[in-house]
């Protein structure tokens, strides 16, 4: 079978990332506008391309002094570093729907590798709307991805102290992304 193209649908393509708060419970965190591309053999996952960009500047936690927090230098930066970035080095299938992927991750214009458990959650033939109209089907594939990275090693070093030689924020970070993929519409075909 031929390699195929699909893109990161933006509407429906997040990243979510999780630290502990005050030593006691979670803050989450939600970006949206997440692009990008997986090109795959299907025959062939392993040798599959994947990249993509988030834009940190729209990180959302629900809490808008904390949102700007985020967005300071004692962050994520993101007046010099507004986007991050992930490109794919290497995937090892598990299972049908099990892969590992590694690839460099850059937050605030640092690079480090890290290693994500995705799994393939299916695909299926889809409306697809373009100026009113539906010029369907598009066949749609998802994909759920978790990893857990240590925010220091991206320079993301802003902490306080509480009591008892307590964090305001850890420095383990569980990152998840869902990702809606949709195939280029020249290969959307049956």
């Amino acid at each position: 079978m031929a390699t195929t193209k699909w893109f990161f649908e933006p509407g429906h393509t997040s990243a979510e990332f999780r630290a502990r708060h005050m030593m006691v419970a979670y803050v989450r965190g939600h970006l949206k506008n997440v692009h990008g591309f997986l090109e795959v053999d299907p025959d062939n996952p392993e040798q599959a391309r994947v990249e993509a960009t988030i834009d940190a500047t729209q990180v959302y936690t629900g809490q808008p002094q904390r949102d700007a927090h985020l967005r300071s230098a004692d962050f994520f930066d993101v007046e010099h570093h507004p986007t991050w970035t992930f490109v794919g080095t290497r995937i090892h299938q598990l299972s049908s729907t099990e892969f590992l992927l590694t690839g460099d991750l850059t937050v605030r214009g640092v690079t480090r590798p890290v290693t994500l458990d995705v799994i393939y959650l299916g695909q299926w033939d889809t409306p697809w709307w373009e100026e009113g109209h539906d010029r369907g089907p598009r066949r749609r594939a998802g994909f759920t991805a978790r990893t857990r990275i240590n925010r220091r090693d991206f320079e993301v070093n802003w902490n306080d102290v509480v009591e008892r030689r307590g964090v305001v924020v850890s420095d383990m970070v569980d990152v998840t992304v869902d990702v809606e993929a949709v195939r280029e519409a020249a290969e959307s075909a049956p």
